[in-house]
């Protein structure tokens, strides 16, 4: 059996930024963070990343600036979705000459295609650039799912890698293990349910919480990989309350909230989103309190 190229811990980034523009010396120093405390990968400019709101220029330079962070001491997969499949090419196309590890293309949204739509928008991808693609499948915000045949069609491709799934079903993964190409990585992008998605043969997690505590998040997946269930679950256990507690309000911004409170960026977030709720506050630190803190 083939080892999947993607797997472990894997963080949704967010992007910090300061008087309306980016701030690189933040996102240097939260991917600094993310390193150290030993995530396997990390993701740029994905949905947590603020890409329908950044400019295009914005998007590439983020994506350039966090492969240039890491140097190679983890994944780099770049987020690269568009509604138009010219331009998901256009942003594959520079995640692989700036030197990213592969890209996270989201299915097209709004525009709802049909599964044959679906197939033909993946397989131009696969077929205009030579670098590793995990699918992303998040009918809640896309409009549109991604079937469990389109999906076991699309792993035949050969840049077609994986796919991040973020529709929470159980049985889903346990039908794409059995359909998909060997090798093909099977990520988790829901963190209440990561534990269960990897016990049903799932390789790792997309993470919006391990943002605020990657060091916990990583513990867990390597208890997991050590046959240490009851270690694994109390350490969901601790983490449960902060996996719900950053959606409270329109995401990234709770994240933000709390990356805030510890020194490490701004609060700062583009329109239409903004700053995260008064009212849910109280119960964010609340959940952050019993994770333990950020680690």
């Amino acid at each position: 059996m083939t080892a999947p190229l993607f797997k472990g811990v894997i963080t949704a980034l967010i992007t910090p930024f300061r008087d309306g523009k980016v701030d690189e010396s933040a996102f240097r120093s939260l991917i600094e963070r993310q390193i150290s405390s030993g995530v396997h990968g990390v993701v740029p400019v994905g949905t947590t990343g603020e890409s329908a709101t950044v400019s295009p220029d914005e998007h590439k330079r983020i994506v350039e600036l966090c492969v240039e962070t890491v140097a190679g001491r983890a994944r780099v997969i770049a987020g690269a979705g568009a509604s138009a499949t010219d331009k998901a090419v256009d942003l594959v196309r520079h995640a692989k000459t700036v030197g990213a590890d592969g890209a996270l293309v989201v299915t097209p949204y709004y525009n709802r295609p049909s599964q044959e739509g679906l197939y033909a928008h993946f397989a131009a991808i696969n077929d205009a650039v030579q670098l590793p693609v995990l699918l992303y499948n998040v009918p809640g915000r896309t409009g549109v799912d991604l079937a469990d045949a389109t999906t076991a069609r699309l792993s035949q491709l050969p840049n077609v890698v994986g796919i991040k799934d973020a529709t929470g079903d159980m049985g889903r993964v346990s039908r794409q293990r059995l359909d998909c190409a060997d090798g093909f990585a099977l990520i988790s992008g829901d963190d209440p349910s990561w534990l269960g998605y990897l016990a049903h043969g799932g390789h790792g997690v997309i993470s919006v919480t391990s943002n605020i505590a990657p060091g916990a998040m990583v513990d867990l997946y390597g208890a997991f990989e050590r046959g240490d269930l009851a270690g694994a679950r109390a350490a969901q256990d601790r983490l449960i309350g902060l996996h719900k507690a950053l959606f409270l309000d329109a995401s990234p911004s709770p994240t933000k909230y709390l990356l805030a409170k510890m020194g490490l960026c701004a609060e700062d977030i583009r329109l239409p989103l903004v700053a995260c709720n008064d009212a849910v506050k109280p119960q964010i630190d609340a959940a952050m309190a019993a994770a333990g803190g950020a680690e």
